[in-house]
This record gives C-alpha cells, structure tokens and sequence, in this order.
C-alpha cells in the first residue's frame, strides 16, 4: 500500500514566498489576539453593566462563561486554519482540528453549565432552607447530572450509539430506586415542605406526637427539631409530612397569652377587673418582648366550684416571649390582689360530721 505524498505549499505575500510552518502560525496568533480582545472588550462592557442590575444572574453568568469561551477561543484558531489555509494535500490531517472544534465545544458547554449551576445554587443557598446545610450535596449532584448528559451527548456526536447506554441506565436506575425507595420517600418528602413551606428554619413547632421545638435543621432525609432542654429530636421528613404539626408561627409570629384566674366569690368582680387589666398593661409595657400598643382583655367564663374563673389575654411577640410574658403577670398580679384584699381560694374540702354521724348510727 502506497503512502500518500505529504506536499506543503507555499504562500505568497505581496510577492514574497513565505513558508506555511511560519505564516500559518502567524495567523493563528493574530486570530487568537483579536478575539481575545474582543472577548475583553464584552466583558468588561458586561460588567460594568452588571454593576447596575440588582440580579447576580449576569455575574454568576460572566463567572461561569470566562473559561470555556478562552477554551474556544484557542480551538477555533485550529478550525480557522484547517478551513481557509489547508496545509497538505492528499491528505486528511487537517480535517482533525474540526473534530477536536466539535470535542472541544462539547467540553466548554459541560464545564459552563457545571460552573454556573455551582455558583447559582451556592449565591441563592440562604434562600432556600434545605441548601442552605446540604449546598453541598445538591452541587454534586448538580455536577453528575451535566456532566453524565455532557458525556452522553460527546459520544453521539462522535456517531457512537448511546441507546443501549440509556437502557442499561434506565434498569439500573429502576434496580436502585427500589434498594432505596425509604430514602427516596424521606427526599420527595423533604422537597414537599420546602415548596409548600408548613414549616421553616427557626420556626416553633409541636409535633402530633409531643415533642416541640425549634426548627434547627431541614435536611434531605430528616428535619432536626431544637427543644427547650437544647436537645434534638430527628424526624425523617415522610414522617413529618404525614403527621400534623402545630405552627406557632402562622399566620403570623406575634400570638395572644391566655392566663386562667379564679377569685373568691365574694369579690368585686368590676373591681377585679380594673385591677387585672392595670397590671396587664404594666406587664406589656416593661417586658421585653411584649406587644406595648395591645389592649389586654379579660373574660369571665366560669362559676367554677371554689371560685369565679376568668381569662386575661396578653399579646406577645413571638412563642419564646410568652413563659416570660405570663410568668411577670402572675408574680405581680398576686403582689396587687394581695395589695387590693382580693382573694385568689384554693380547693377546701369540708366533712359533715353530722351527716356522717347519723350515716353510722343508722347502719347499726
């Protein structure tokens, strides 16, 4: 078999030959500074544009763009040459540079998507509870994901057949979905609370069955719940979907303080009600944490057996305030009605000795 002849021609310039092995690196240089500077030129157009836009879509882009497109830049220079300035013929050597354009394209497109998913989920992670303590797996996973596409779409463009690579995925992906369906249960769980918000981080919460707390933590398998000992309570994330929860934070933070009362029958019951409503507004007014422009309202509901109960409703800022809100009420209410003759009773059991007596007497 014979080998084809290499022949490399000459260029002329103004008259001049000029051998290809310097004229074509020359142009090649040329082409890459020019685009180069164009590329400089955008981008600093780009940005200073960018400065005045309140988004941080453009620079994350700016970001995520610089490399692969310095990647094409000194890859086209190949293709430029291989195109209008072919070196040999009879045969096929250049036609590589196109090949290794197409590659390489392929390539600067994987690494644009993966570096801008990475800088979005990592500028927008403090938006979104569940990124905020698993950024770092869900840029992983971003990760494989474009990058597993990238190596799909790299094999068909070089005419290699990806079908049966899909369906072997597909079986595999369908074998490890049933090995860890629990998992996957807790995960489309925890992507349920995240979009429909029932509950978010630093939110006080009580479970259906008991435990209550702060909202520490909303993970991808489990949610961590912060209560008032400073321990935590791990709920996985289907469990907690399929329970009810009371929110102490909607539809808003601020909730009333509902403080139950008894007074002596005896008692004045509008004297004891100016009384209680005087040291309410004290209350609002010097704890921290109190609603100071809420009107305290109280509500007698009760002949009870020892004594008249009645309800006084405080307003507090948040679920923290209220023990404190409710336990200065309490201390000062008593130091007033004690200030005011107003008796607070306490259960009194009395025998009737002379019930009793007749009840034996009658027995024997």
């Amino acid at each position: 078999m014979m080998e084809k002849e290499l022949v490399v021609n000459n260029f002329e310039v103004l008259g001049l030959a000029i051998s290809p092995w310097i004229f074509i690196p020359l142009i090649y240089f040329i082409w890459v500074s020019l685009l180069l500077t164009l590329k400089g030129i955008s981008f600093h157009i780009i940005r200073r544009w960018s400065r005045k836009t309140a988004t941080k879509l453009d620079d994350i882009f700016i970001r995520a763009a610089n490399f692969p497109i310095t990647l094409l830049v000194f890859t086209s220079g190949g293709a430029v040459i291989e195109k209008f300035l072919p070196l040999v013929s009879n045969m096929e050597l250049t036609n590589h540079f196109v090949i290794i354009l197409k590659a390489v394209t392929i390539v600067a497109s994987i690494i644009f998507a993966d570096k801008f998913l990475s800088l979005l989920i990592k500028q927008y992670a403090y938006r979104v509870e569940i990124l905020r303590t698993s950024g770092g797996i869900a840029q992983a996973f971003a990760r494989v994901v474009v990058i597993g596409l990238g190596f799909l779409v790299l094999l068909d463009s070089f005419g290699v057949s990806v079908t049966p690579l899909i369906a072997s995925l597909g079986i595999g992906s369908l074998a490890v979905a049933l090995a860890l369906q629990p998992t996957l249960e807790n995960l489309f769980s925890g992507i349920q609370i995240i979009t429909d918000k029932p509950i978010q981080l630093n939110q006080y919460i009580r479970l259906e069955s008991g435990e209550e707390g702060y909202v520490y933590r909303i993970g991808w398998r489990a949610t961590w719940i912060l209560m008032p000992p400073n321990n935590v309570v791990v709920i996985p994330n289907k469990l907690l979907v399929n329970s009810r929860v009371i929110n102490y934070h909607y539809p808003e933070p601020e909730m009333a303080v509902p403080v139950e009362i008894g007074v002596h029958y005896n008692s004045d019951l509008d004297h004891v009600e100016r009384v209680t409503l005087a040291v309410a507004r004290e209350v609002l007014q010097d704890v921290p944490g109190a609603i100071k422009d809420f009107e305290p309202v109280i509500r007698y509901h009760q002949f009870a057996d020892f004594s008249v109960n009645f309800t006084a409703v405080l307003r507090a800022k948040e679920f923290s305030e209220v023990p404190k809100i409710r336990h200065e009420f309490i201390k000062r209410l008593h130091r007033r009605y004690a200030q005011e003759g107003i008796v607070i009773p306490y259960p009194i059991e009395a025998v009737n000795y002379s019930q009793e007596k007749a009840f034996e007497e009658g027995r024997k």
